[in-house]
């Protein structure tokens, strides 16, 4: 069931409001929001991304990084560390956060894509399927 404050912030409309309660939520201190726009994800909100990440990640392709694989795969990608990840999914640009542990889920109404939600904390952690549920929720709320 997905929390009152991230419910009431999704229904407003507007996206940072609705990742910025998402990420407090989760107990992150990150996150983006990028929706599918001519065949790319474009970021459309982001909560602590640097200004020189926020270039990088502006425009992501599908199955490039961490947003582009969770959108090309539709399931949810998790990083315990990105700073000593070695798998290719974490990109520089994801490195440069400075963040560990990592989630991205696809937004998706039925199996139409429609974008990708992402949290990140500080710390190396491992995302349990109880979390990974919950952020595929507020990702199917959000898509519609």
């Amino acid at each position: 069931m997905i929390p009152s404050s991230i419910e009431t912030a999704v229904a407003s409309g507007d996206l940072n409001a609705a990742l910025a309660a998402t990420v407090t939520h989760f107990g992150g201190q990150a996150g983006t929001i990028h929706l599918l726009r001519d065949g790319v994800l474009k970021l459309a909100a982001h909560r602590n991304i640097p200004p020189s990440v926020v270039q990088i990640v502006e425009t992501v392709p599908i199955g490039k990084g961490i947003a582009g694989l969770a959108a090309e795969r539709r399931a949810p990608i998790t990083i315990c560390n990105l700073q000593t990840d070695t798998s290719g999914q974490a990109r520089p640009g994801a490195k440069a956060t400075g963040m560990e542990g990592s989630l991205a889920v696809p937004m998706l109404v039925g199996d139409e894509l429609r974008g990708v939600l992402g949290v990140a904390k500080a710390e190396a952690y491992d995302w349990s399927e109880a979390e990974t549920s919950l952020l595929t929720q507020i990702a199917t709320r959000l898509a519609e």
